[in-house]
């Protein structure tokens, strides 16, 4: 009897969740840029549009990277969603340059606007927040690298690909108001993006694959030092971000 039961119970699962299935990844992109359209609503008019000073044009490029890599996340997401692999796969390899663009202006950015805040705007607070965003160009880096080197492997690839654009999400989610998210745990925004990824993989799959299984728990040591570093100003890394940005 149980041999006849549980395919009928994988076929019933599968039916109630096929739209989530269908639309999971293409859902995730919309939302990873809501998330990020929010959190730089709070910041965008006086840091971008209207700055005073002036920023640096390598904070004008960053912007301008950022906003392709998630157009482009949202198109391939598109594409495998309308079945059109054949163009997902062509176009695959801007989004190797794009990913590599989005780490090498990521971290001269965090360079250059550490300068800024320290020079210009005479901010004590800016080389030991200088680790949050190499923390998160980390994140971004290795599981892009993953991603592309396992490109061959949907299941792996795809979440992959998905994980390294939440890690961008940090930057809109440390912009979100107090009342919403405090400040000091900004970084549970980018974990609950992960989370829903498990959710998907068990309400579809019946299990979690084994890409959340490491990155979700590696995310979240790595945060938790990161934030323990910023919060109490560490000196040893106080001195390596001086010695970085002079």
């Amino acid at each position: 009897m149980s041999t006849q039961t549980l395919p009928r119970v994988t076929v019933t699962t599968r039916r109630r969740f096929s739209l989530l299935d269908k639309y999971f990844y293409f859902g995730m992109s919309l939302l990873t840029i809501v998330v990020i359209v929010y959190g730089f609503s709070f910041t965008v008019e006086k840091n971008l549009i209207h700055p005073t000073p002036a920023r640096p044009l390598m904070l004008y490029l960053h912007a301008a990277v950022f906003t392709g890599w998630l157009g482009f996340f949202t198109l391939q997401s598109f594409l495998v969603r309308i079945r059109n692999v054949a163009m997902h796969r062509r176009i695959g390899w801007f989004g190797l340059a794009l990913g590599i663009a989005v780490l090498l202006v990521g971290i001269s950015t965090t360079l250059t606007m550490v300068r800024f805040n320290r020079d210009v705007m005479h901010s004590t607070f800016a080389e030991s927040f200088m680790l949050i965003p190499l923390f998160d160009m980390l994140c971004f880096g290795v599981t892009f690298g993953l991603a592309i080197k396992w490109r061959r492997r949907p299941e792996y690839h795809r979440r992959l690909i998905l994980v390294a654009t939440c890690a961008l999400t940090a930057a809109g989610f440390g912009r979100f108001p107090e009342a919403i998210l405090p400040k000091e745990v900004f970084y549970l925004g980018v974990d609950f993006l992960i989370v829903l990824g498990v959710m998907r993989d068990l309400l579809v799959d019946r299990t979690v694959h084994r890409v959340y299984r490491y990155v979700l728990p590696l995310f979240m040591v790595g945060q938790t030092i990161v934030i323990i570093i910023v919060a109490k100003g560490m000196p040893f890394w106080r001195a390596i971000a001086h010695s970085l940005t002079t």
